[in-house]
């Protein structure tokens, strides 16, 4: 779990990164860079639950904003535009497709923590 969670780490600071340069930076960058703290903490076994539980709920609360672009985006006969840069700059439901799977992947790293840290209790 250690390399997972150090693997997780680095991809959550280069997403961090790669947030420069959009229009929400400081968001995103903080988003990332707390899910990049999970999983340092994660590495020496340090599970805040109480703290997870409410990161799970604030980013499920948040993908809600991003759920009509994600209809629009699977309504479309395209939808590789997701991994299109041109796409991005012409549809809005390109960007915020792609923030909610940001998101998800988020959510999927807090409920992994969530998990681990209630067979180390339990």
């Amino acid at each position: 779990m250690r390399i997972l969670n150090f693997v997780l780490a680095v991809m959550f600071l280069i997403f961090a990164f790669l947030q420069v340069n959009d229009p929400d930076p400081v968001l995103w960058i903080l988003i990332y860079g707390v899910m990049a703290v999970f999983c340092v903490m994660a590495m020496f076994s340090f599970y805040p639950r109480k703290v997870l539980w409410g990161a799970l709920v604030a980013l499920l609360a948040y993908s809600i904003v991003y759920v009509p672009g994600v209809r629009e985006w699977w309504g479309i006969s395209d939808r590789s535009a997701l991994f299109d840069n041109v796409a991005k700059m012409e549809h809005l439901y390109i960007e915020e497709a792609r923030e909610f799977l940001g998101l998800m992947i988020c959510v999927i790293v807090v409920v992994l923590h969530l998990m681990v840290s209630r067979r180390r209790t339990g």
